[in-house]
């Protein structure tokens, strides 16, 4: 039991940067509290004391804001960090060494008592603030789950899934293709200026077709002026019989490449 809890102070110290001292995790991190008050729970319902064991999780989200149900099993060192609004359901698994942020659901889609109706999450899996996971299937080890994303299927191991519903982005091609889009204002994670990732897309898209309508204006205005200037030109005594000049070969031209 204690070097259990030693272990997840260890934890947290090593990853909040926040946290100073070990007293300190101890006496004022909820994720910490909350997981202490689940063992409880869940060796009482090992015993058979159900009542108890829902009593006691009830306790713990009075107290710390985070709802895990005896059933849910969890590995060793995971760190739930602030937790407010967490819920782990009946049937949910977390591996070793995860991270969970706050308003993150592991939920289910299935009224069916006595199946797996819950997510079971591989070691080292992050699940990034207010993200839902819905359903009895398996987010892969280090696997990392975006912010606001809401995951109704399987994560590959090391993969990332974001947006709603969520997609997964691959290791190395659409790793890729997120850097690219990045230097061009657009992050799939949500993190650009201000914006959203969809609306940032729909801008730049908004913005390139108002640049090519702004390129074709400018094309007509030359080709009418061309055009102008040759019907103005003395085609009888200035210019020789069959003979162009540069204006009305060039608007000639632009004529025949807009047909």
């Amino acid at each position: 039991m204690f070097d259990r809890l030693r272990e997840d102070v260890a934890c947290i110290l090593e990853r909040d940067p926040a946290a100073r001292t070990a007293w300190e995790v101890l006496t004022c991190y909820p994720g910490l509290h909350a997981l202490m008050l689940h063992r409880v729970a869940s060796a009482s319902r090992r015993q058979g004391l159900h009542w108890l064991a829902r009593f006691v999780s009830n306790v713990a989200r009075f107290l710390t804001g985070i709802e895990i149900h005896p059933g849910a099993r969890i590995g060793r060192r995971v760190f739930i960090d602030h937790g407010m609004g967490v819920v782990v359901g009946e049937t949910a698994e977390i591996g070793d060494d995860c991270t969970i942020y706050q308003g993150v659901t592991l939920g289910g889609t299935s009224l069916t008592k006595g199946t797996k109706r819950h997510p079971t999450l591989g070691r080292g899996v992050i699940v990034g603030a207010n993200s839902q996971v819905l359903g009895g299937f398996t987010v892969g080890d280090g696997a990392r789950i975006g912010s606001n994303a809401v995951v109704l299927r399987e994560v590959p191991p090391g993969a990332t899934a974001v947006g709603n519903p969520a997609r997964v982005l691959h290791a190395e091609g659409d790793a890729r293709r997120e850097d690219a889009a990045a230097k061009m204002g657009f992050s799939a994670y949500g993190v650009s200026q201000g914006d959203d990732p969809v609306s940032q897309a729909m801008k730049g898209l908004i913005d390139n077709a108002a640049s090519q309508e702004h390129q074709i204006a400018m094309l007509w205005h030359a080709i009418e002026k061309l055009s102008l200037r040759s019907r103005e030109l003395p085609t009888d005594e200035c210019v020789p019989e069959g003979a162009q000049t540069s204006e009305s070969f060039d608007a000639d031209r632009l004529s025949r490449l807009m047909k």
